[in-house]
């Protein structure tokens, strides 16, 4: 049973789940001013998939206190949560 021990060990390591790889957002300064909790949000591989050319990406942290008054003061439309933040693409127009 000894000899089985080394063998058995990295079988079980390949059975233990990775922690995600933490997505990287390209946060810049406040969305409506330089105190707003919502960030404007950059390019990246990730964030290409949400960025349009009528329309801003915009990050609020997810336990943001008004969100529902941003999305109602903005038009936000929700597109995916990632990291603690909701992404939200923002109309221009």
């Amino acid at each position: 049973m000894s000899r089985l021990a080394p063998l058995a060990l990295p079988l079980l390591a390949a059975c233990v789940p990775q922690p995600a790889t933490p997505v990287e957002l390209p946060l810049m300064g406040g969305y409506r001013d330089a105190a707003d909790q919502c960030r404007r949000v950059g390019e990246s591989d990730y964030t290409n998939q949400f960025l349009d050319d009528a329309a801003d990406l915009v990050a609020c942290p997810a336990g943001a206190e008004n969100l529902g008054v941003f999305v109602t003061e903005t038009g936000a439309i929700e597109v995916n949560r990632v990291g603690g933040f909701v992404l939200y693409t923002v109309p221009r127009r």
